[in-house]
């Protein structure tokens, strides 16, 4: 609509550049020459004209500047009406400057708002990369402490475990060795006994001494030597199994040690895992909840930098599209206005006078 009115009030222009140089105006000028009286009637006539085809472009364009030229035009001397002419130029002039600066604004804001958002995008991109990273760091993280909990919990179970066997049998261990060592008593008393009857025995018949009334001459059993051989055998079997008790038990202990030792470096090595990963855990965390709130602001500045992007086009799109339009219009305002002015102040009348 306003590049309309702008073609319209240069038509305008135009019209009164014609009224101003037809062969009427030309006559006035020649009777200006002529008479003196006539000139003051010619311009008034040139002025009514003149005037006519402004105000009527005005009502036409609704265009108060051409109204009020209009008016200068019919009532104001030449002067007056050169004077609003050289302002129309010079505001026609100072518009086409401001309009000029407005699209370089409006070249460098749309320029750096592109690469701000661009910028911001691959900014939201890297977050968003982030984030999904920490929060695959944070759920392993957590099944592994989750895990090693699990695990330092079994150990410490199985060494509870362990000890109570243990425990059980050491007094296993303690009863057999009681049980052969009292055996051991036992069959080494029952043995000597049967030795010193058989020594007895014979230090009597070495002696010549006569059997009892009733006995008949002591003759050593053939089966003394088996029972006492059998005797001694069992108590062998005894220190044996005492000493293969020993042994085992001590072989017992002795892994149990080594179970403890090597549970508890396990532990010790889990559970330090374990207050690392946790550390890890928490740090992840802390670095979750900082991206998540860098994520947020950058949306933030992308849903800013699209609503000025949305005001600039509001301010901006009508300009850069009409840029050449407008500019152009305005230099044949300008251009007709000159014109004006110069038919005003006699020049075009000179220059017919002289053809």
């Amino acid at each position: 609509m306003l590049q309309k009115s702008r073609q319209l009030e240069m038509e305008a222009c135009s019209k009164t550049l014609a009224v101003l140089s037809s062969d009427e105006a030309h006559d006035l000028f020649t009777k200006i020459f002529n008479a003196a009286f006539l000139q003051v009637e010619e311009h008034s006539e040139r002025r009514a004209a003149a005037a006519n085809v402004l105000r009527s472009a005005a009502l036409k364009v609704d265009s108060p500047r051409l109204a009020a030229l209009a008016l200068k035009v019919k009532l104001d001397a030449f002067v007056k009406v050169k004077k609003a002419i050289d302002d129309m130029v010079t505001q026609l002039l100072a518009e086409k400057q401001d309009e000029i600066k407005h699209k370089q604004f409006c070249v460098e804001e749309f320029n750096t708002n592109q690469v701000q958002t661009e910028r911001k995008e691959r900014e939201k991109q890297d977050l968003l990369a982030l984030i999904e990273d920490l929060q695959l760091t944070i759920k392993t993280l957590t099944g592994e402490i989750d895990v090693l909990k699990s695990e330092i919990a079994e150990l410490t179970l199985n060494m509870k475990r362990g000890g109570e066997d243990r425990e059980k049998e050491n007094k296993e261990f303690q009863q057999v060795i009681a049980d052969q060592r009292a055996s051991q008593k036992l069959l080494g008393a029952a043995l000597d006994i049967l030795k010193g009857f058989y020594e007895k025995q014979q230090a009597l018949v070495q002696e010549g001494q006569a059997p009892p009334p009733g006995f008949k001459e002591y003759k050593k059993s053939g089966n003394a030597g088996g029972v006492m051989g059998m005797i001694q055998e069992i108590i062998n079997d005894a220190k044996q199994m005492e000493a293969e008790s020993i042994r085992a038990e001590e072989d017992s202990q002795k892994a149990y040690e080594d179970f403890v030792k090597d549970s508890n470096a396990s532990i010790q090595e889990k559970t330090k895992s374990q207050v690392n990963k946790t550390e890890e855990n928490a740090k992840a965390s802390e670095d979750l909840n900082q991206a998540t709130q860098d994520k947020e602001a950058a949306l933030l500045e992308l849903e800013q930098l699209s609503n000025y992007n949305a005001e600039l086009h509001q301010s901006c799109d009508f300009i850069m599209k009409n840029f050449e339009i407008r500019q152009t219009a305005r230099d044949e305002e300008i251009e007709a206005l000159k014109q004006a002015k110069s038919i005003l102040s006699g020049a075009k009348f000179l220059q017919m006078l002289g053809q």
